[in-house]
């Protein structure tokens, strides 16, 4: 069986070490592009108003199923447009969950191109 390409991309948040831009490989790039969305409040993004989760807002919330519903949906259409190419859109599984005073945030996906599945938790709290 071939092996299937692996391309490198630019290490984000970019970096510059001693020989260069530092580069993350296809996983690792994807992860991080999860946690711009997750990171990114709606409408900072000035030609991309409703791109981003805004989780650092939502520690401000009341933790309740309602708030998870509406951050799931929030999230399952931003990560859609931005993993677009990357991730197989069928496979993409975003869940919410709270306790206490921390949301848990799961992302789950496989990578198109090479079929690796992959999950992530993330979890948010007061301390972010």
């Amino acid at each position: 069986m071939p092996k299937l390409p692996d391309p490198t991309f630019l290490k984000f948040p970019f970096h510059i070490g001693k020989d260069g831009p530092e580069f993350s490989r296809r996983a690792a790039h994807v992860r991080s592009q999860i946690e711009q969305v997750l990171m990114t409040a709606p409408g900072e993004r000035v030609f991309r108003p409703d791109f981003g989760v805004g989780v650092k807002q939502l520690v401000f919330e009341p933790n309740s199923s309602a708030l998870w519903s509406v951050t799931e949906n929030r999230l399952m259409s931003t990560l859609a447009q931005a993993l677009q190419g990357e991730v197989d859109p069928s496979t993409l599984q975003a869940s919410v969950t709270g306790e206490g005073e921390k949301l848990n945030i799961t992302v789950a996906y496989t990578l198109a191109r090479i079929g690796l599945r992959e999950e992530h938790e993330f979890p948010v709290s007061g301390g972010i």
